[in-house]
């Protein structure tokens, strides 16, 4: 199969139809139907090369993207979706809203719940569960979940899912009302979308009889349903989390609800997924076993790609022109479509910087500052397309204003320039820009800016990707013809999340001023596409401490309105306003696929299923 761009913006069309009907209120939370698909049709059709192991799936990891967290409940640092989708295949949710067969949509095959319904007025939704059980054997109850619902509650300040007024706040009760059906009652009536893929996705069935306990010789008791009681023992599973090195052998993960159990879990990053023989869902693995291969980089990847060590893999998109070799090798070509933004957060906090960052006009000449056409199309040879705003805009949808589509600032470096010397700043002899005007008028550098500041920036970039550090290369050019200079601060990707945190600016680790972990598309939304946990004031992931009222005020709109000229308006604020720096937004990655391989339907929201993995046999 050749990558056709045209092609790429076809299928993601396509997939997300259904996505614009559910989101306008025609669809609903029990509307949607549940088929299994067989993946993309071009792989399944032909036959599994001689001597492929169909017991067996070897999956590649994006380059430095290393699995380093086994509680379900993510946490800062801890956020990267290869995690949440490990997670998933060993603790099944009650369900997933995504796009994992073919369109965007609410899941019930994947978890535990198999009917979910909404009161007729909005503000109560009953989950009934199946009768399945946990990998010891024990029935998995609504115990379960009032033990999931009790750990989130006393510990929402460590959740990663979690934004002051949200889930778990806005919810008044959860009512128990047997040992297979619960009712959650919510504060106010919300969106009904938004509620499935970003709030009740959420909620995960814990296993009450092996984990409520504070030592591993502990006794499990009710400790949990106490605030006291469930900070303790979530203390305990945060330690137990902590010592990678032991996943395998720790009994606490060996108690699991979905489809595979732990075969292996290492520094290194490698995981190993075995068939969970005793799993009695919906979406049973269809292989014995899967591995899921880390990287230190895309070279490493592909050099063991090409030795046909991989079994679902991917290239750079430096690597395209190359894609008849690889088809040579029974590998078939798909590109993995995200519906997700790229962007590199300023520090506004910043002790060096913040203040620099604060001025809209800053923003503006830095972000004028950046060619993303040429980046999308010479750098990652059309594997990416830019990015001018907070919602997705790869696809056509109604939540995307002209002001973002039409993109408010494109690149031009004589403006940039023009803005710099319009607010006080000069270059010196090295050419650097420096404040001369002092001060909080309009032809002043602004307020906080002291005399003297140059404008000389650090970006803490992910490494691994070729294509980031030649995007990279071509923004520092650029900026140092506006007289901006920019050095560079490399690392792994989980180093980059981990060392990239909301922060004040006398605290030891406020010294970063952007971070880039976006090679693979920077954050990846639910069905619908708010941005409340990465731009709101406060947030959990609003890395840089970005603020603002109006901002704030319309995404908490979007949360309880149909209306679409909410999320225009906020795409057309945010598109100007500048709470991060846009850049292209890459495709997810250019999948390489052994012939003969089924279910891989590939999730633009970035999940992965490996459970749905399997051979044309």
């Amino acid at each position: 199969m050749a990558f056709d761009q045209r092609r790429m913006k076809k299928s993601v069309t396509a997939g997300l139809a259904a996505l614009a009907l559910l989101l306008t209120g025609c669809g609903g939370a029990n509307s949607n139907t549940n088929s299994a698909t067989d993946g993309d049709s071009d792989a399944a059709a032909k036959t599994v090369p001689a001597g492929v192991d169909t017991n067996t799936v070897n999956y590649a990891l994006p380059p430095n993207a290393t699995p380093n967290w086994i509680l379900p409940i993510g946490v800062a640092g801890k956020m990267a979706t290869h995690n949440s989708s490990i997670h998933q295949a060993l603790w099944s949710p009650m369900f997933t809203f995504d796009g994992s067969k073919g369109e965007m949509a609410m899941d019930t095959e994947t978890g535990i719940a198999d009917k979910v319904e909404y009161s007729e007025d909005g503000k109560q939704v009953t989950f009934h569960m199946r009768d399945m059980h946990w990998s010891d054997g024990e029935p998995i109850t609504t115990r379960d979940v009032e033990f999931w619902f009790n750990l989130i509650k006393a510990n929402k300040e460590q959740w990663g899912g979690y934004k002051e007024g949200r889930l778990p706040d806005n919810i008044t009760d959860v009512e128990y009302t047997d040992e297979k059906t619960f009712t959650v009652t919510f504060d106010k009536v919300y969106n009904q979308d938004w509620l499935n893929s970003g709030q009740l996705a959420s909620v995960r069935p814990l296993p009450h009889h092996a984990w409520a306990k504070t030592s591993q010789d502990g006794k499990v008791g009710d400790a949990d349903r106490t605030e006291k009681g469930a900070k303790e023992i979530f203390k305990f599973l945060m330690k137990e989390s902590e010592n990678i090195s032991d996943y395998v052998d720790n009994p606490l993960w060996k108690v699991v609800s979905g489809p595979f159990t732990l075969g292996g879990f290492d520094n290194s990053g490698k995981v190993t997924l075995e068939k969970n023989e005793n799993y009695d869902g919906k979406d049973a693995a269809q292989v014995q076993t899967v591995n899921l291969l880390p990287f230190t980089s895309a070279d490493a990847e592909v050099n063991l790609l090409r030795s046909k060590g991989i079994d679902y893999g991917y290239i750079p998109t430096s690597l395209l022109n190359q894609q008849q070799q690889f088809q040579a090798n029974n590998y078939n070509m798909d590109p993995w479509e995200g519906w997700a933004i790229t962007y590199m957060p300023y520090n506004f906090n910043n002790p060096k910087m913040g203040d620099v960052f604060k001025q809209l006009y800053v923003r503006q000449a830095l972000q004028s500052s950046v060619d993303q056409s040429t980046i999308s199309e010479k750098v990652w040879m059309g594997g990416a397309n830019p990015v001018y705003g907070p919602v997705p805009q790869d696809i056509e949808s109604h939540y995307l204003s002209d002001t973002q589509k039409n993109n408010p600032y494109p690149y031009d470096i004589e403006k940039a320039k023009q803005l710099f010397a319009d607010h006080g700043w000069k270059a010196g002899s090295d050419g650097i820009l420096v404040c001369e005007s002092a001060g909080a008028g309009d032809s002043d550098c602004g307020e906080g800016i002291k005399e003297g500041t140059k404008m000389e920036l650090t970006m803490m970039v992910q490494n691994g990707s070729e294509e980031a550090d030649k995007q990279f290369a071509a923004i520092q050019s650029s900026f140092r013809e506006a007289g901006v200079a920019v050095s560079f601060d490399r690392a792994p990707l989980n180093s980059v999340l981990n060392r990239t945190v909301p922060c004040e600016a006398d605290s030891s680790d406020c010294n970063w001023q952007f971070s880039y972990f976006g090679a693979a598309g920077s954050w990846y939304f639910p069905a619908y596409p708010t941005g409340e946990r990465i731009f709101a004031t406060g947030a959990s992931v609003n890395f840089g401490n970005y603020s603002n009222p109006k901002a704030d005020e319309l995404m908490t709109k979007a949360l309880e309105s149909n209306d679409p000229q909410i999320m225009q308006d906020y795409s057309a604020l945010l598109a100007e306003d500048l709470p991060v720096m846009w850049l292209p937004n890459p495709v997810y990655q250019v999948s390489v696929i052994r012939d003969g391989m089924t279910g891989t339907t590939q999730d633009p929201t970035g999940n992965f299923f490996p459970q749905r993995w399997g051979w044309n046999k």
